[in-house]
């Protein structure tokens, strides 16, 4: 076996090509991680928005409650 074996038997070889490959995977992997968490932060629930709605004076507060009693039901 010459040097030879190494390079295509899967020695050290090949780990300078391969390191670019996986700084690739984990930098996707970090990233995926990222913007998943802030997806889920970031969505307000219908009874936020309600809330918002009344405390600007877009709904009156008959309004507010039946629609507030309609999602907790």
């Amino acid at each position: 076996m010459g040097s030879g074996h190494y390079w295509w038997g899967g020695g050290w070889g090949m780990f300078p090509l391969m390191m670019p490959f996986f700084l690739l995977l984990i930098v996707i992997a970090v990233l995926l991680l990222l913007f998943g968490r802030r997806g889920g932060q970031g969505q307000e629930s219908a009874l936020d928005i309600l809330k918002k709605r009344y405390a600007k004076g877009e709904i009156s507060q008959e309004e507010f409650e039946r629609i507030k009693k309609d999602l907790l039901s």
